[in-house]
């Protein structure tokens, strides 16, 4: 199983990024994948989730209307799209795939990207 991340790098203030998390190993289309970041001693926070086909969405309230996640369960891809980027979205950013299958939990982590944005 993996989960690899790409996609993230330095940014100004009201710049944009796109995360990319590739997915092998598992039966992408029936896991609901999340996004989550963390800093430096504060516990890792969820920031996007889509179900697994897609249909719903949601999001931390610190980010809605800015980031959008999406999936590509063709390509066992997921996105997350980040606009009107801030300095508080300087975070280490996480790909999630998680599911419920006959009362087992499995979930699954990528290695995590940096995302800076400063000036």
């Amino acid at each position: 199983v993996q989960l690899v991340e790409s996609g993230g790098g330095l940014v100004q203030p009201g710049g944009s990024l796109r995360l990319f998390c590739a997915a092998s190993g598992f039966t992408f289309s029936s896991y609901v994948m999340r996004w989550y970041r963390q800093v430096p001693e504060k516990e890792r926070e969820l920031v996007a989730a889509i179900s697994s086909t897609g249909s719903s969405t949601d999001y931390a309230d610190s980010v809605k209307g800015r980031f959008t996640i999406s999936r590509d369960n063709a390509k066992n891809m997921v996105y997350l799209q980040m606009n009107s980027l801030k300095p508080e979205d300087t975070a280490v950013y996480y790909c999630n795939a998680q599911t419920n299958y006959s009362g087992n939990l499995y979930k699954y982590w990528g290695q995590g990207i940096q995302v800076t944005v400063s000036s």
